[in-house]
């Protein structure tokens, strides 16, 4: 018998995947005349610079449910050296290899054992923990980034989300998304989903009473 609960997953995942790779393909073009040395810029994603970054998002493109727990035995469960491990792989030897190496995954559907929605929130996540140092500035579809927002508000799965907007309201200036209840956290969609997921930096495009709670969240995750 068929798991109506599976069958619905998977057919999210089929409405999720074509803005995975719109995405994983829109970032791959801002990246391709970068210098070594802007490549060496640091993200906004924990000591990784945005070549690193590029490196682990070609990690998650590439890596399937068994090779993720055989990596998650291998480490002895310490996720963040498996995280380490992948992304060292991914890197190549030069940055564009790297590039090249991302570029490769764009079309794939491998994914760990997690929903498609929450690749979608890691590639648009960690484009911005790239795009923002370098000064790029990338338009999203407004139906995209409020999918990812909708799932960010309801899960602590891999980033704490949820509980870090927990006794905030947030409200979307340019689409519909809107969650929670308290001082209230205004701005775009796309700011609202990287403060969610704890990039203080994105606290400046915000506005509200709630706003100086969440900058804090941000800065003791």
């Amino acid at each position: 018998m068929t798991d109506p609960e599976l069958t619905a997953d998977q057919s999210r995942g089929n409405g999720v995947w074509p803005s995975i790779r719109t995405e994983r393909a829109a970032l791959a073009a801002d990246l391709t005349d970068l210098t070594d040395e802007r490549w060496a810029t640091p993200s906004l994603c924990g000591g990784l610079t945005v070549r690193e970054v590029l490196a682990h998002l070609t990690a998650s493109g590439s890596l399937n449910a068994v090779r993720w727990m055989a990596g998650v035995i291998r480490c002895r469960f310490d996720f963040d050296k498996q995280v380490a491990m992948r992304l060292a792989e991914q890197l190549g030897t030069t940055p564009g290899e790297t590039l090249e190496r991302f570029r490769r995954i764009i079309p794939s559907t491998t994914k760990p054992p997690l929903p498609a929605i929450a690749m979608l929130g890691e590639t648009i996540v960690h484009a911005e923990d790239i795009r923002r140092p370098l000064g790029i500035r990338h338009d999203y579809p407004i139906e995209t980034v409020t999918q990812v927002a909708e799932y960010y508000q309801g899960s602590d799965l891999v980033v704490l989300a949820k509980g870090r907007i927990n006794g905030l309201k947030l409200v979307a200036d340019d689409g519909p998304f809107t969650t929670g209840s308290g001082p209230l956290v205004s701005g775009s969609t796309l700011a609202l989903i990287m403060a969610t997921t704890g990039r203080a930096a994105y606290c400046d495009d915000l506005e509200g009473d709630g706003v100086e709670l969440l900058h804090s969240r941000c800065q003791t995750a």
